[in-house]
């Protein structure tokens, strides 16, 4: 899955992308058999592989971060309004793979908060402002929901 507007250049091993301004360049570098390392031009790393490879997320666990991690930040603002700037929260996701079609038919996420200290009207009130924030703003989700175009393309070298 590659978008030509976001692809960097080829680069050697190692090799960081130039700086630039606007959104972020993210490539992958393949570093061994079914072993990748993920990169930002703002100089982010992560390890990509196969399940069984230890130190490394899954495509599929990355995407699942990313839904989580875009709910968690999607609610940051009305969250620690309501709660203060140091409140805890976890994001849970999972959801199993359907392996025949190569797609994950559901993801489920569990925010885990600590609510205890509003009374149940206010806190309902408040799971309601989040799921709105969440519904209105997270990319990730909203993309997963609505679905997306996913073009590629090949930049090759030739022997002439």
């Amino acid at each position: 899955m590659v978008d030509d507007s976001t692809a960097a250049p080829a680069t050697a091993a190692g090799d960081t992308a130039p700086a630039e301004t606007g959104p972020s360049t993210l490539w992958v570098e393949r570093t061994g058999t079914r072993r990748y390392t993920g990169h930002s031009s703002r100089g982010a790393e992560v390890l990509i592989g196969s399940e069984g490879v230890p130190g490394v997320f899954t495509p599929g666990e990355l995407l699942k971060i990313a839904l989580a991690a875009c709910s968690g930040m999607s609610s940051d603002f009305p969250l620690s309004r309501r709660l203060g700037d140091d409140y805890d929260a976890t994001i849970r996701v999972s959801g199993a793979a359907d392996r025949e079609n190569e797609v994950y038919p559901q993801l489920d996420e569990v925010f885990e908060l600590d609510l205890s200290e509003l009374d149940p009207v206010a806190r309902d009130r408040l799971l309601v402002t989040v799921q709105r924030a969440i519904d209105k703003v997270c990319t990730v989700g909203r993309t997963l929901k609505a679905g997306s175009k996913v073009t590629l393309s090949f930049d090759i070298d030739t022997v002439d």
